[in-house]
């Protein structure tokens, strides 16, 4: 549905997302990246009924972005730029929390 226009001579950025290797560029937001994956670009799962949500003001307004960043659940992922070797899971349900 996306597709990153590059610009020429970026460097590239490996990240992961659900354990997968994605490529990215410098400056781009993780959800930008979330919303051009294929196989599904939903950040997140609702708690009540589990249906799918994915970036929508891409400006930290609306909470729909929300995924695992490097561990830290419910981060909202259009503010955050990617950087080489970050973990992104997708979140699902409700939030748990760990001690």
């Amino acid at each position: 549905m996306f597709r990153k226009l590059h610009e020429s001579g970026a460097a590239s950025v490996t990240l992961t997302i659900d354990g997968q290797p994605a490529q990215a560029e410098p400056g781009e937001s993780v959800a930008a990246v979330l919303l051009r994956q294929d196989d599904m670009p939903a950040s997140r799962s609702t708690p009540v009924n589990g249906s799918p949500r994915a970036p929508y003001c891409m400006m930290g307004v609306c909470f729909e972005c929300l995924a695992i960043i490097d561990g830290v659940a419910s981060t909202q992922s259009c503010m955050v730029p990617v950087r080489e070797g970050m973990r992104v899971e997708r979140q699902h349900g409700k939030r748990s929390v760990r001690a």
